[in-house]
């Protein structure tokens, strides 16, 4: 690996990792991005390297949330099981796609999760609680398990785990406005077991992409390394910085990468 490729991967990996940490989600969603532009890596490069950083970097923080207590891990394992099924699929469909229109649906998937969360809906009531899917039993601090929960919770793992073969995502992005909408679980605990669930899909689309062939070592594993160290600097780093702000930041960078990546799709074209 070259000399400036040694010292950048890192460096950009770090970068996935802090904002994994402080956000809950986007690691994924900046790592595709920083790879393209930071290392000129095509889209089927990037996706699989940007999924084993988040990937690592999510278990970590979802064995220190697994520690704390604060992971549903029963929950994280269906939603992962169902990701890890679909996974597959996805880079299927990924090795099928061209660069192009690769590049331009995860350019509109940026656009999308950008805008949700810089023009998002109020939230909902608290009379609303009783209406969720899944409920936290105030007794023993678990779910109370029933086939709607179940249903729920399968769904976003089948769309989590098509969204990490295809575009090299973790699945953050759908898996906690997805467990905010349907459960009960306070917000610490809905980060830890989206890592936890992160963690799982991640390893399917990554051992997919391995058995593929597209996985360039030598830039994934310093990349990874930096995004883990950056996970460990942003839960440092979190107390003071999360909030609002910080969400509306990351939606606009969201948005501009967005719009790079556009933009690189229309010159191509041209």
């Amino acid at each position: 690996m070259p000399i400036d490729q040694a010292i950048v991967a890192p460096l950009l990996g770090a970068a996935v990792g802090l904002v994994l940490a402080l956000t809950g989600a986007g690691g994924g969603i900046i790592a595709v991005p920083l790879l393209v532009f930071g290392l000129a890596l095509p889209m089927q490069q990037a996706g699989p390297i940007g999924l084993l950083a988040v990937g690592l970097a999510a278990g970590l923080g979802a064995l220190l949330g697994l520690r704390s207590g604060i992971l549903r891990y029963r929950a994280a394992g269906l939603i992962g099981l169902c990701g890890i099924l679909a996974a597959p699929a996805g880079v299927w469909l990924a090795h099928r796609i061209p660069n192009q229109p690769l590049t331009l649906a995860f350019a509109l998937l940026l656009a999308w999760t950008g805008g949700r969360r810089l023009w998002r809906l109020p939230p909902r009531a608290a009379a609303d609680v009783a209406d969720k899917a899944c409920r936290l039993n105030p007794a023993v601090g678990r779910f109370d398990w029933n086939r709607r929960c179940a249903r729920v919770l399968g769904a976003t793992g089948v769309v989590s785990g098509l969204l990490s073969g295809l575009l090299g995502v973790g699945g953050g992005f759908v898996i906690i406005p997805a467990l905010s909408r349907h459960s009960d679980l306070p917000p610490a605990s809905v980060v830890a077991t989206s890592l936890g669930v992160m963690t799982l899909v991640a390893s399917g689309g990554v051992a997919a992409a391995a058995l593929a062939g597209s996985i360039v070592w030598q830039i994934a594993l310093p990349f990874a390394g930096g995004a883990m160290a950056g996970l460990l600097l942003g839960r440092l780093l979190a107390a003071r910085l999360a909030g609002e702000r910080l969400q509306q930041g990351f939606a606009v960078l969201c948005l501009i990468v967005a719009g790079l990546l556009l933009g690189r799709v229309v010159a191509a074209v041209i």
